[in-house]
């Protein structure tokens, strides 16, 4: 998958374990680093989880750390409901 296909990943309505998932396999294929995939990540994430982890969280330096907050994130947001 080129840096194309991973511009393309959007978590749109799936759970983030899949929208992970489906990252991370784009990622092994791309070019991308460090600071390039979290602003990929990012925008792909749905809107509501985006914006609850700039609120809640400080920004985090590894990919791994951002997989982590998103579903530690989403883990509590639906326990909350």
């Amino acid at each position: 998958m080129e840096v194309a296909e991973l511009k393309k990943v959007e978590q749109e309505e799936k759970k983030v374990e899949k929208f992970v998932q489906k990252f991370k396999r784009a990622v092994r294929e791309s070019e991308y680093k460090e600071r390039p995939l979290i602003e990929e990540f990012k925008r792909g994430m749905n809107r509501t989880i985006r914006r609850k982890l700039i609120e809640v969280e400080r920004p985090s330096r590894s990919i791994e750390q951002w997989f982590e907050m998103i579903t530690n994130l989403d883990t509590h947001w639906r326990e909350s409901r």
